[in-house]
């Protein structure tokens, strides 16, 4: 075993990939087709200098290290600038080499593409070396357990690119930004970059002092930290947007646990952004072979559950529990190449964290026997499990997804899902087999329901689409409707066109004015809380009508999704001078819908934590109504509302309520987390055509 420390020196007379003729150069090293380290970014230079170390364990000095070189572009694909082998049996053990790779073009070996100069010293693997070592000694007296399993070096090469914190981003403001449209103003958002990690802000349309309020986590692979590479950009929707500004946090001489308020000025541009920014440090989302499973060890496994136990409640609240996944294989997956076969990989994503196995080469039943461990920053999540087919020349083809909400876990259970298409709306072919336990901490799971979720930064961009806008018109029908029909309902106890229910409804309508009190309010919620627990407990289901008449409107979508194919360029030719507006409609319409799907689906017990927590909150409020003047409270809230930005001028806004209903699933959601029912004698295909509707 050697150990191999490379000293990346710099770049010389690298190509330039970028309009003013320069680039902005990183450097990835790969082993075996796998990445192990990846540069910072340096703008805007052809002669670049990185002085960056990194240290690699190796098992045999027979793979080349293969070394590129891209242009970093946000947003877009990262230009290639050139590639060199550095080929390891030609070094001399124990010495440090000065290397000078030059870069070359495998499509066009003629052109020079500059040079790079490393630092290289490969060593007999001796001595304790942190981290890499004490991992090998963990995975080989587990191995020893199981002597048929064998330690690879590719596992601990994984398990030393774990990351080790949370770097979290509050973006607070922008004071004084460049204006850039004809009135004066902007249009400003700003793009984040820590490595890999890229997330974007949303736009603040017309002003120079934007108001984001935004929060965005990074992972930190490095414990010396890295640096956050920050860019101010205005949206101009008829062309290029337009560079603002750019900035930088270098997160080494920040201080962890604590939260640094920083005023930056913007670079190449004017004003500055007002963030706070804070460094935790966090266990890691790992990746692991079954013989490493870190819940199977009861040790571990209890050590575990002792950290989210009760009575530590309040210790790091925002470390809510942990999850892991055991990919096991799967089986009837769909043929993507012209040989019959595919080249399956899979990859498994958790809110912005997202991991993969490796990918198991012509073959339509694959076994990748990974587990994946997960921080569990809220308990409310969907954990994505997506099938790919590899195809080097372009980009991976979808074979098939599951959504699993983390509170559908059952511990332990080994299980089958179904494969799903894109939308989660229909079958695909093949289904995976997965083994999946959660433990998490329920007060802080209760805490964290009640303030603002995590967005997600890789979701598509909302698009024009005939049936989704039909699709959610009728979902607000059916809520309007809902509506009419009890007061409907009301007025007909006024008509008397049933003179046993207006006398019924009558008396009730006497004693209820007559002994009415605030706190009844919430009581009477409470009550029809219980009621609906108590048809769901005797098998007479409230959500069964509403979730079957979605089931068959999320089919008649997938079912003209053809000829929506044919029609769309046309469609869109027609739409494109109002397809802002079609979109904001679109989405309005669904957000109206939702959010009474939403608190349909919490009185029907759909996420019963959810409802659990609402019988819970609606108890603590009818006991301080009944014992508290409600004067008093309104007192209170009142002064909590004025004085809030006195107290905390950075604090987020949110509001409880919507955040809570933000956690309860829409009748789409219900319909895209349940698991399909398989039928082993009928093919996807005959499944769908012969659904009724």
């Amino acid at each position: 075993m050697y150990q191999l420390d490379i000293v990346l020196k710099s770049g010389k007379n690298l190509a330039a990939r970028d309009r003013g003729g320069t680039s902005d150069p990183y450097v990835k090293f790969k082993m075996g087709g796998k990445e192990v380290f990846r540069s910072r970014t340096v703008h805007k230079n052809l002669n670049p200098v990185w002085d960056e170390k990194v240290s690699l364990l190796l098992e045999s000095l027979c793979e080349p290290l293969y070394v590129k070189v891209f242009d970093y572009d946000f947003g877009l694909q990262d230009d290639f600038m050139g590639s060199a082998y550095l080929y390891l049996e030609s070094l001399e053990l124990g010495r440090q080499l000065d290397v000078t790779l030059d870069l070359k073009d495998p499509q066009q070996p003629e052109h020079k593409l500059g040079t790079l100069q490393l630092a290289v010293t490969l060593s007999p693997k001796e001595g304790d070396f942190q981290d890499a070592n004490i991992l090998f000694r963990k995975t080989w007296k587990r191995s020893t357990k199981q002597p048929h399993q064998s330690v690879r070096l590719s596992d601990i090469h994984r398990k030393a690119q774990l990351w080790r914190g949370i770097v979290s981003i509050s973006l607070i403001e922008g004071r004084n930004l460049m204006p850039m449209d004809a009135n004066g103003l902007s249009d400003p958002y700003v793009k984040f970059r820590l490595g890999y990690q890229k997330y974007k802000s949303k736009t603040m349309s017309k002003t120079l002092s934007p108001q984001w309020r935004e929060q965005f986590d990074f992972h930190l692979y490095d414990e010396h930290g890295g640096v956050v590479d920050i860019t101010v950009w205005d949206r101009d929707a008829r062309k290029r947007d337009d560079f603002m500004g750019r900035c930088q946090v270098d997160l080494s001489v920040l201080s962890k646990e604590h939260t640094h308020k920083l005023e930056l000025p913007l670079e190449e541009g004017e004003g500055l952004l007002v963030l706070l920014v804070t460094l935790t440090a966090s266990a890691a989302v790992s990746i692991s072979d079954l013989s490493a499973n870190l819940l199977d060890d009861p040790l571990e496994r209890q050590n575990i559950l002792n950290r989210y136990k009760l009575l530590r409640s309040f210790h790091n609240v925002r470390d809510v529990g942990v999850v892991q996944v055991k990919v096991i294989r799967a089986e009837g997956l769909m043929a993507a190449d012209v040989t019959g076969k595919s080249d399956p990989f899979c990859v498994v994503e958790l809110s912005n964290d997202r991991l993969q196995t490796h990918t198991v080469y012509k073959n339509l039943n694959p076994e990748w026997n990974k587990v994946f461990t997960f921080n569990v920053k809220d308990v409310h999540s969907v954990l994505e499990v997506t099938v790919y087919d590899e195809d080097k020349d372009r980009s991976a083809d979808f074979l098939g997804k599951v959504a699993i909400p983390l509170l559908n876990i059952r511990n332990g259970e080994r299980k089958s899902y179904g494969l799903k298409n894109k939308a989660l709306t229909g079958p695909t072919k093949g289904v995976i087999y997965l083994e999946m336990d959660v433990i998490f901490n329920t007060v802080k799971a209760g805490l964290r329901t009640l303030t603002p979720a995590e967005q997600k930064y890789l979701e598509e961009e909302p698009r024009v689409c005939k049936q989704l806008l039909q699709q959610n018109f009728l979902r607000v029908k059916r809520c309007v409707l809902f509506l009419i029909n009890i007061g409907s309902y009301i007025n007909s106890c006024f008509e008397w066109e049933s003179p046993k229910r207006s006398l019924t409804a009558f008396l009730l309508f006497i004693l209820a004015v007559w002994n009415f009190q605030l706190y009844m309010i919430p009581l009477s919620l409470l009550l029809l809380l219980v009621w609906n627990y108590l048809r769901v407990a005797l098998g007479r289901d409230p959500r069964h009508g509403s979730m079957k008449e979605m089931e068959d409107m999320l089919e008649d979508e997938d079912d003209e999704l053809d000829k929506e194919d044919s029609e769309r360029k046309g469609f869109m030719d027609k739409l494109y001078a109002i397809q802002d507006v079609c979109i904001s409609v679109q989405s309005a319409l669904d957000e109206v819908a939702s959010y009474g799907e939403r608190i349909k689906n919490t009185f029907n017990w759909t996420v019963p934590f959810l409802s659990c927590l609402a019988i819970v909150v609606l108890s603590i409020g009818t006991v301080v109504i009944y014992f508290i003047p409600f004067r008093y409270i309104v007192l209170i809230w009142g002064v909590n509302k004025f004085t809030k930005k006195l107290r905390d001028p950075y604090n987020i806004d949110n509001n409880e309520l919507l955040d809570f209903l933000s956690r309860v699933p829409s009748d789409v959601q219900v319909v895209q987390y349940q698991e399909l029912r398989q039928d082993p004698s009928q093919s996807p295909n005959k499944r769908k055509k012969n659904n009724p509707g």
